[in-house]
């Protein structure tokens, strides 16, 4: 169940969680020389979804870079898991771990518990897309409840070339609403 809602066009909540290979990864940080950032969660070790979904981006990630997107991704598991599942993929980006249901809940993802799926150690998140832009506020948020229903990494690199190629300023996607309440 997801306990926030967050809206485009409004700032990415500050996310810190442990990094492996040493130090912390702020989700919406983005690293110098890109102006925009995707973070991408993914459900964990038990989740081979998730792994072809990580080599695929690690496949696309000069692509990214070309068009001056960061990415990062993170998981709830533990270090040693994260360890496990990350040395199958083999990553250039940063991968963070140790999510934690606050912060799951912030994020507004939906959460799993043990039940819902297999070599599982404690609740987990589902899987949620999210690009930052060049004024640390949401572009693009995509939730989902299941493995198999997030963007493919193809259509988020076609769509974000897109908005990148824009020669004038474009509107953020279902950005209404958050006008409206404001």
């Amino acid at each position: 169940m997801t306990s926030a809602k967050l809206a485009t066009d409004m700032p990415f909540p500050h996310i810190t969680v442990p990094q492996l290979g040493g130090g912390t990864l702020d989700l919406g940080a983005r690293a110098e020389g890109y102006d925009w950032k995707l973070v991408v969660v993914y459900r964990g070790k038990h989740c081979p979804l998730c792994t072809r979904y990580l080599q695929e981006l690690e496949q696309a990630l000069t692509e990214f870079h070309d068009i001056g997107v960061d990415v990062a991704t993170v998981s709830a598991d533990s270090e040693e898991r994260a360890t496990a599942q990350i040395a199958e993929v083999n990553p250039s980006f940063p991968v963070g771990y140790d999510l934690s249901m606050e912060q799951m809940r912030e994020l507004g993802l939906y959460i799993s518990g043990v039940r819902n799926g297999q070599d599982v150690e404690r609740p987990f998140a589902e899987p949620g897309l999210f690009v930052v832009n060049e004024e640390g506020k949401l572009q693009i948020i995509d939730i989902s409840n299941a493995p198999f229903a997030r963007p493919p990494i193809a259509s988020m690199l076609m769509g974000l070339r897109f908005y990148r190629g824009l020669k004038e300023e474009f509107p953020v996607n279902g950005s209404q609403a958050a006008l409206e309440a404001a």
